[in-house]
């Protein structure tokens, strides 16, 4: 299993069913996430800092089964922007 580290950009969700199939790339490089995929995208936006890891496909994408988001999830900083009254 392939690791990398870098920045995320331009995010696309390709085929939307039960488990979506998003699309992004990680410092230049294609890849693909289907497993937790979901999770994803309340988790990453583009800008931050993750960590995959998973294996290269035929065309040369990485089939991401791993992730984790380096520093704040988008999720954790919409909650403390949160006015609490």
């Amino acid at each position: 299993m392939k690791s990398m580290k870098g920045n995320v950009s331009k995010i696309r969700i390709l085929k939307m069913s039960k488990t979506p199939l998003v699309r992004f790339s990680l410092d230049n490089v294609n890849c693909l996430i289907a497993a937790h995929s979901l999770n994803f995208l309340a988790d990453v936006e583009e800008g931050m800092q993750i960590v995959v890891a998973g294996e290269y496909n035929e065309r040369k994408q990485l089939v991401v089964k791993k992730y984790s988001v380096i520093s704040k999830t988008k999720i954790m900083i919409e909650f403390e922007n949160i006015n609490v009254r």
